[in-house]
């Protein structure tokens, strides 16, 4: 099925269609794999995973749905190498804990049928649970997980060389985070230092960990991380640290938590890390329009993360930024960042605002988007102005 709320605002986007992922529409991380679209949900509504054909664009369709483990959400997927990677935390995060037995790992599946994935492997974390996985293929995946014994997030890599028994072979955290080992809290009280997930280029991940912002760790043994660099910048809950290895930058996003209206007002960043130390660049500009004063949350959330297969450039970004949608930015000048275009989608019934969540943006120049709330997913194609855009900043 199928369902419009339609579009509050736009420049440089047509909104191609939108579906609400039968009724469960707490949409989270999208991803798109030939003609097939992969949905992970937030939680709120009990779904798991929704698998879509999108051979037609304009007329999505939903294959396969099913539902999260009891108090666990499933809202993050990853694919290569013929598998989907699904992560399993806790639920709710902002309780003390889930209201009963949840399931905390990494699920492994295969996608010998990409529209019926099937179940091969899972890591039993322990704990909280696995957060944020990033893979793209190899024999490594690395993510944010708090296992038994850590007080929150930290960063692991887990072997995926039989992929039917993933296995963790190394951690890094900041220390004080290990109380099982006798650590205690390192940073200032009402911070919080934890891991959210690193994105790699030649041999250095950059993680984003929350207030602390950005670590620098050398991964080239990835079975022994090493941290080279740190630089913090006074954010709140740094989320994508996205590398142009091409221009020695690194983008950030400060992920807004917080509901408004007039919530503390969070932005992304430039970051130099072209020379030995990382050095602080530049400000987005933030979005115009009443944003700030509106319900829900209001600021950056993620990146489209330039994978393999996919659009890519390191000059134009996509960002979501929830209440104000998705946003479009030329980097062209790096201290001057200047937003291009935008969407914003007309809530849901029953929502007051749209909250842009996640993205993913297509080979064929087609931006898809979810809502964290119940607005599902929705497709668009840029205009000529901004295709034309696109296509002189791709990669080649």
């Amino acid at each position: 099925m199928t369902s419009a709320p339609g579009t509050a605002s736009a420049d440089g986007f047509t909104l191609v269609s939108q579906h609400d992922l039968d009724g469960r529409g707490d949409g989270m991380q999208v991803l798109r794999e030939g003609d097939v679209l992969y949905v992970a949900h937030n939680g709120t509504s009990g779904a798991g995973t929704s698998i879509l054909d999108v051979s037609d664009p304009a007329h999505p369709r939903l294959v396969r749905q099913w539902d999260a483990p009891a108090n666990t959400h499933t809202h993050k997927v990853q694919i290569a190498d013929g598998l989907l990677l699904v992560n399993h935390e806790g639920f709710p995060l902002r309780a003390p804990g889930p209201r009963g037995p949840w399931s905390a790992g990494l699920a492994v599946y295969s996608l010998e049928d990409p529209f019926d994935p099937q179940q091969i492997g899972f890591w039993e974390c322990g704990g909280r649970g696995v957060h944020r996985i990033v893979w793209t293929g190899g024999r490594y995946a690395h993510m944010s997980a708090t296992p038994s014994g850590f007080n929150d997030r930290i960063w692991v890599v887990v072997d995926m060389a039989d992929p039917t028994q993933p296995a963790p072979v190394a951690k890094w955290w900041w220390p004080g985070q290990w109380l099982e080992g006798g650590e205690e809290p390192t940073w200032p009280e009402g911070r919080r230092f934890a891991a959210h997930h690193a994105l790699v280029s030649g041999d250095r991940a950059y993680l984003g960990y929350d207030d602390a912002n950005l670590i620098v760790l050398d991964v080239s043994d990835w079975t022994n991380p090493v941290e080279v660099d740190r630089l913090s910048w006074g954010g709140d809950a740094t989320h994508t640290c996205l590398p142009l290895p091409g221009r020695g930058l690194v983008m950030v996003t400060d992920e807004q938590q917080k509901d408004g209206p007039d919530a503390r007002e969070l932005f992304m960043h430039v970051i130099d890390v072209s020379g030995e130390r990382t050095r602080y660049v530049s400000r987005f500009p933030g979005p115009e329009g009443d944003y700030v004063h509106q319900e829900l949350r209001f600021g950056p959330h993620n990146f489209h993360e330039n994978r393999a297969g996919s659009y890519r450039s390191e000059r134009l970004l996509f960002a979501t930024y929830f209440n104000a949608g998705l946003r479009v930015y030329d980097t062209a000048d790096p201290e001057q960042v200047v937003e291009v275009a935008h969407w914003v989608a007309a809530p849901p019934a029953g929502q007051p605002v749209a909250q842009a969540n996640d993205l993913f943006v297509d080979a064929d120049q087609l931006v898809w988007v979810t809502d964290r709330g119940a607005g599902g997913v929705a497709c668009l194609r840029p205009d000529e102005r901004l295709a034309r855009l696109m296509a002189e900043a791709a990669l080649p």
